[in-house]
């Protein structure tokens, strides 16, 4: 029997309607309780021996079920149940038999989220407030702004900050060119990218692109790779092998880390940059190629230069147009697009629906470093996909070194020091105290932000508590 909250209990900003399935007629009273007065509409359903209409179940935002109920049915079953009328509805399993292989069956199984017994209220609103949070996140109709198309071409570079509008210049007027282009950039930021773009805006766009990473090869196995070699030049050469240079004919080739090759190779490619031909490894045979060199680096080559590591004549020769991707930290008004960007590229190759992200994550990230700039930030955002429920990520679906720093400090500038200059013992309790707010006042939860264990936690406030004790009694 379904028992419908009363009209003068409810909140006129009612939080959201929640149906609590406990046999435990005690506890449901006082679970009821506890969420009626945080705002919350709640109905209880009596019975074990039935189970709600899936068509009643639609109009909750959130189901709060026993696992082991009275009668025949379970919580289980009642998830089972909820998955039939909504895919999106959250449901939250209670149960007393808290165990490790039991939440991992309740989570596969579909459930939003495992409660052990006894209930301690901060935590279920906690878990309450965000499993609501993230349905209606999942359920907004708001499109994401060129999410789809912007993950339509893998040749696509993504931003509107001003060092990127100056990237987008230079490409497309060194694009059309057959000019020799250095990409330069901290690792991360794209610099292949952009390679592709030259490649794909220039008239060679139907030819190959071909790319390599010349410090992931040794020095031998670099020269066969990028002009081949003869059968015989060399043991395990059981056969005449087309190099790089050849399979790029007509096209590009992108030499990534290009500032990683040895003096030999330098010598080997300025001839090929000057001469437009190549010799295969252990040929005697001179071959013409037509391939147009891209290279890229995070390296200062001026300073390698200087100081004897790389040629000067490679140099000069490689850079006629030189390309600076800016790091992530430079761009940040590019976070967001960037997020949606990757939202849909991982979407469409997990063959999943692209997720909403809660606005607490996007300011989350916006305050962060990104030392691995934007391959960082794809790969966070891959990992929040695979950890998000209900169709939406959260700022608890981020790694904790995001979620758990402040905005300034976070970005590397120490503009999150206090002005006031407190002394550490004060920062720590600033800490601790904003920590316990994210958690809803959750110790255990915090403890394990903190990187403390709750015992220690407990005897932090203890001794605060003496320390106010004794200063009251001086005063």
């Amino acid at each position: 029997m379904m028992n419908q909250t009363p009209s003068n209990a409810v909140s006129s900003q009612v939080k959201g309607r929640v149906l609590l399935i406990e046999d435990d007629d005690a506890l449901a009273g006082l679970l009821a309780r506890v969420l009626r007065t945080d705002g919350y509409q709640v109905d209880t359903f009596e019975s074990g021996e039935l189970l709600p209409p899936a068509a009643k179940l639609s109009g909750y935002d959130v189901v709060l079920t026993d696992v082991h109920l009275g009668g025949k049915a379970t919580g289980h079953d009642v998830l089972k149940r909820v998955r039939e009328a909504s895919p999106t509805m959250p449901v939250i399993l209670m149960t007393a038999y808290a165990d490790i292989e039991g939440a991992m069956n309740a989570v596969s199984q579909g459930a939003y989220d495992y409660l052990a017994k006894p209930i301690e209220p901060t935590e279920l609103r906690r878990m309450l407030g965000e499993a609501i949070t993230r349905r209606r996140l999942s359920e907004s109709k708001k499109p994401m702004p060129d999410a789809r198309e912007a993950a339509a071409s893998d040749a696509q570079i993504v931003g509107s900050a001003p060092a990127m509008i100056e990237v987008y210049k230079t490409v497309a007027q060194v694009a059309p060119t057959t000019a020799s282009v250095l990409i330069v950039g901290e690792s991360g930021t794209g610099k292949e990218l952009v390679a592709r773009a030259i490649h794909a805006k220039s008239p060679r766009a139907s030819k190959p692109f071909v790319a390599v990473n010349c410090a992931a090869l040794p020095e031998s196995i670099l020269e066969s790779e990028l002009f081949g070699h003869e059968k015989g030049s060399f043991t395990g050469a059981t056969g005449t092998k087309r190099g790089l240079f050849e399979e790029a004919s007509g096209g590009t080739l992108f030499l990534d880390e290009i500032g990683d090759i040895s003096p030999k190779m330098q010598v080997q490619l300025l001839r090929v940059l000057q001469e437009g031909e190549i010799r295969r490894v252990g040929g005697t045979e001179t071959i013409k190629v037509d391939a147009r060199v891209v290279a890229a680096t995070n390296r200062d080559l001026k300073a390698d230069v200087a100081a004897g590591r790389f040629r000067e004549d490679m140099y000069f020769r490689l850079q006629v147009v030189t390309v600076r991707v800016p790091p992530l930290r430079e761009r940040k008004q590019d976070i967001k697009l960037l997020v949606q960007h990757f939202l849909a590229k991982h979407a469409e190759r997990l063959k999943r629906p692209v997720p909403r992200v809660a606005a607490d994550a996007l300011e989350a990230l916006e305050a962060y470093g990104f030392p691995g700039n934007v391959r960082e930030l794809s790969h966070i955002v891959e990992r929040a996909m695979l950890l998000a429920r209900e169709g939406a990520i959260t700022v608890a679906d981020l790694p904790k070194e995001i979620s758990q720093n402040g905005k300034g400090v976070a970005a590397g500038n120490g503009s999150g020091l206090a002005e006031d200059w407190p002394t550490l013992a004060v920062l720590d309790r600033r800490y601790i105290d904003r920590v316990l707010a994210r958690t809803g006042g959750n110790k255990t939860r915090a403890a394990e932000v903190l990187g403390i264990d709750r015992r220690t936690l407990n005897r932090m406030f203890a001794r605060e508590r003496a320390a106010a004790s004794r200063a009251e009694k001086g005063s």
